[in-house]
């Protein structure tokens, strides 16, 4: 069962931050060649199993969605923040944005290829997001594939913790147990990337990019 109140003051909150948004992070990737790197890996990994479309869930301004297509996928954005989807339509009006929610995806079983989940969970209270999991292998064709990238704790034995978000309330995951989530939800782990934080960055949490593939 959603939050809805959780659901839509995170909405609430990034549409409100919607154009700040977009002017620090619209580059974001130019300067993140491990996140560029594992994007490519997600992209081959994809292509190789057709050509399905690929569903970046969480999509901001769009960035990110222009860069899957850039990388020869068939790539489409949804956002639960209309000032986003807005924001991605006027920055990549060739591209497919939509309105919609993680955990009711306008989005017929099977169809998908390939699904990004990018920073997209953090928001969501830890309770709700095997439901959101489930979701994420219902869209997802056999073989296909689910990037989903997170901060990390660093207590074993805190699966969880909430952390100061600019935004709006979020949460990080130890690592293994999202990942025994997603395995529990048909998603099995094929790869792992851990980027350590630069002393520069402002929260020093690990981040964590989990490929998996649907059995």
């Amino acid at each position: 069962m959603v939050d809805m109140n959780a659901l839509t003051a995170t909405r609430e909150a990034y549409d409100d931050a919607a154009s700040l948004y977009a002017q620090m992070f619209s580059d974001s990737l130019r300067g993140s060649p491990l996140d560029r790197a594992m994007l490519g890996v997600f992209a081959e990994v994809v292509r190789a199993g057709g050509d399905a479309p690929v569903a970046d869930l969480g999509c901001g301004p769009g960035h990110v969605t222009a860069h899957l297509r850039e990388l020869g996928l068939s790539a489409f954005g949804v956002d639960a923040s209309s000032a986003m989807i807005e924001l991605a339509r006027e920055a990549h009006p060739e591209l497919r944005f939509e309105v919609g929610s993680m955990a009711a995806l306008d989005i017929s079983d099977g169809e998908l290829g390939g699904v990004l989940s990018r920073w997209s969970v953090i928001h969501t209270p830890p309770e709700e997001v095997p439901a959101i999991v489930g979701e994420f292998n219902r869209v997802l064709a056999p073989g296909g594939h689910l990037l989903i990238g997170f901060s990390a704790t660093d207590d074993a034995s805190q699966p969880t913790q909430v952390f100061d978000h600019a935004v709006a309330p979020a949460y990080r995951w130890w690592p293994d147990h999202l990942a025994a989530m997603l395995r529990e939800h048909g998603l099995t782990e094929v790869a792992r990337m851990v980027r350590e934080p630069e002393p520069t960055d402002r929260r020093q949490f690990k981040e964590i990019h989990l490929l998996a593939r649907k059995a």
